[in-house]
């Protein structure tokens, strides 16, 4: 790839600038498509979406329509959602429970394990004809689990999940253990898009240096909000996690029903946001108890997963269809035994500032946008920089840049690696 589309990085001097044209160009765009989103593990579901034996969703996953389900026999599938007679989707529904799907055009069925059952007119097709393995659903080639999380990957060889996911699997076990009886996705999905390149809501995520600018209206609105006159500021750390995963985890105002009270809760709600600090230690001891109820984070896992634990849990993906424009999926998590009360308070803090008619996202994808934008002068002013804290000592802030150059590092060793 020519390399004037490559990040330029001193490190003695503490720079580190991206070209903009990385965001606009075409050829980069369909170089991305096959050296990371058909090669590195996305994100497909969660568990407790497919609650009952039989049930199943169906969503896109870069681009390839796909098919979640739970078979009688307690097992997980991904699917393609495609027939493989002529290619019309066998599913339409968004989710349901059902054993079998028929494909609506010459009227195929197939089990929820992908198993080809039956054929209209089977006596013009030979005999064995359904145990042809290229007549049945075509699955993921690799399907894996992280707890309740589930991935695939479109490539048949690479990395295990587990060492693809490095350090961000004891922050995906730090959500699961926000809860005893495991996590449930609430509600819907959250569908928006953004007139932006991915990889700028990948910064994004994990940008704390933008919040107090870009956000300064909900900080303000939190020092009357929540009862409370205290100091807004925001305080903590930038980690590398390994293959282009970062997180910033910190201090923040705002009140997390697990377990951070806040006094508009009032005196009850204090009572039972400390009956759940207790359970936490008990459960996982004091220094960890403290850290899960305690500090918000924000985490990206390469390429395009986002956990946002903050003041309540968003689970985001968002997938290109041009450079210039991309498809943003988000969800809420929350512990499956959480109180009425607690969960209307996380819920509205998951509309009020993380939703796309909230506080935060509204100014985000209008940044995005404007960012977008300005890369249409790309030759004439050429770079971003991300260089925020590289000669740091003592380690990353967390409004350092680190989270960036993660990302960036991962994604300009993928880009390069990949052949022609």
């Amino acid at each position: 790839m020519d390399q004037s589309l490559r990040p330029v990085v001193d490190e003695t001097r503490g720079i580190y600038r991206v070209p903009r044209r990385a965001f606009v160009d075409q050829t980069v765009f369909e170089r991305e498509c096959r050296a990371i989103f058909d090669k590195c593990w996305l994100y497909l579901g969660h568990a407790s979406e497919l609650p009952n034996k039989g049930d199943f969703v169906t969503r896109k996953v870069a681009g390839r329509p796909m098919l979640f389900t739970r078979d009688k026999d307690d097992q997980y599938h991904a699917l393609i959602n495609t027939c493989p007679h002529r290619g019309a989707m066998v599913c339409r529904e968004r989710k349901g429970s059902s054993p079998a799907f028929q494909c609506m055009y010459h009227g195929w069925v197939f089990a929820n394990t992908g198993r080809l059952m039956v054929v209209p007119g089977h006596a013009g097709y030979p005999a064995d004809y359904k145990d042809d393995p290229g007549k049945q659903l075509s699955h993921a080639p690799r399907f894996d689990r992280f707890g309740d999380f589930f991935f695939v990957s479109f490539s048949p060889d690479g990395e295990d999940l587990a060492t693809y996911l490095a350090g961000a699997g004891d922050y995906l076990k730090l959500v699961s253990e926000q809860s005893s009886k495991g996590m449930t996705i609430v509600g819907g999905t959250q569908e928006y898009s953004i007139r932006g390149n991915w990889k700028l809501l990948a910064e994004n995520s994990v940008d704390g240096y933008h919040a107090a600018s870009t956000h300064s209206t909900y900080l303000e609105y939190l020092k009357n909000a929540n009862g409370s006159t205290h100091d807004t500021r925001l305080a903590g750390f930038g980690h590398d996690l390994g293959n282009g995963h970062a997180v910033i985890e910190y201090f923040a105002p705002w009140g997390r029903p697990i377990a951070n009270w806040i006094p508009l809760w009032g005196e009850e709600g204090k009572r039972e946001i400390e009956a759940i600090q207790q359970d936490l230690a008990t459960r996982l001891g004091r220094e960890r108890a403290e850290r899960i109820a305690k500090q918000s984070r924000n985490m990206i896992i390469f390429p395009n997963l986002v956990i946002n634990d903050v003041m309540a849990i968003t689970v985001r993906t968002f997938w290109p269809t041009a450079p210039d424009y991309m498809e943003v999926n988000a969800w809420a998590l929350a512990p499956a035994e959480e109180s009425e009360w607690l969960r209307k308070f996380r819920l509205f803090n998951f509309t009020e500032f993380l939703g796309p008619g909230g506080f935060a996202t509204p100014d985000d994808v209008e940044a995005i946008e404007k960012c977008q934008v300005g890369y249409q002068a790309a030759r004439e002013a050429q770079y971003n920089d991300i260089s925020r804290g590289m000669l740091r000592e003592g380690g990353s802030a967390y409004d350092d840049e680190l989270q960036m150059r993660c990302f960036w590092n991962e994604w300009d060793r993928r880009i390069q690696e990949y052949g022609e």
